[in-house]
Parts: structure tokens; C-alpha cells; sequence
């Protein structure tokens, strides 16, 4: 990422993750097959991008509602990028140490993801 000076949803250590993530994916698909351009390819980078656009555009809005709402989005993102992920390793178009290499951000992303959400649901209180 560059050096400049972060500000807004820029600033979170999902986003920042999730973002390395779409860089990744885009690298990995460079050498897919052609045949896949509008297949795989696309699948795979549109779920990238949804998660990063999913944190930012929940940032953006107005209420916390909202934004956790579009934070379950970006999760719903993340289980397609899995099932994409496993898809290709197994079609061999790209490798065991590129798949887990995708696989430990996507499982980082995640994890900063629930705790994000679970921050801002805040503590669970009961009914009496």
C-alpha cells in the first residue's frame, strides 16, 4: 500500500487486509485461462472487490445499523471467495502455496471482520 496518509475506512485493519486480498486475487487470475475471463476470473475478482467496497460503503453511512449490515455482506464475500478459492486449486490453475498463501489473508480478513462486528454490536443484554 502507499505512503500516504490514511484516513476514514482506509484506516482499518480490515479494509487494509481485505484491499491486500484483491490485490492478491488480481495477481492469481493474471494466468488463468482464457476461457475463464467472464468465468472464474471475474468471479473470483468481483468477490474481492465486494468485500473492500462492503466495508467502505457500511463506513460511509450514517448509522451503525447500516454498517454492520454491509460488514455482513463483506463475510458473505468472503465464504464466496473460499468456495472460489478451493475451485480453482483443485482445477490447478493456480498452486497449494498460492491457494494458502489467499487462504491466510481471506481467514485474517475474517477474523478482523467478526471482531469489528462484534465491536460494534456491543454487549449482548438480556430481557429480564
Amino acid at each position: 500500500m502507499k505512503t500516504e496518509k490514511m484516513t476514514g475506512f482506509k484506516q482499518l485493519r480490515v479494509w487494509q487486509k481485505a484491499y491486500e486480498l484483491v490485490l492478491d486475487i488480481y495477481k492469481l487470475t493474471k494466468g488463468f485461462p482464457k476461457e475463464e475471463i467472464y468465468g472464474l476470473t471475474s468471479q473470483l475478482q468481483r468477490a474481492a472487490v465486494s468485500v473492500t467496497a462492503n466495508i467502505s460503503e457500511g463506513y460511509e453511512r450514517n448509522h451503525r445499523k447500516e454498517y454492520v449490515q454491509f460488514l455482513y455482506m463483506a463475510k458473505g464475500s468472503l465464504g464466496e471467495l473460499e468456495t472460489y478459492l478451493c475451485l480453482v486449486k483443485d482445477l490447478c490453475y493456480i498452486s497449494n502455496d498460492q491457494y494458502d498463501l489467499a487462504e491466510a489473508i481471506r481467514i485474517d480478513t475474517g477474523k478482523l471482520l467478526n471482531g469489528l462486528i462484534k465491536s460494534l454490536r456491543g454487549p449482548v443484554t438480556h430481557a429480564p
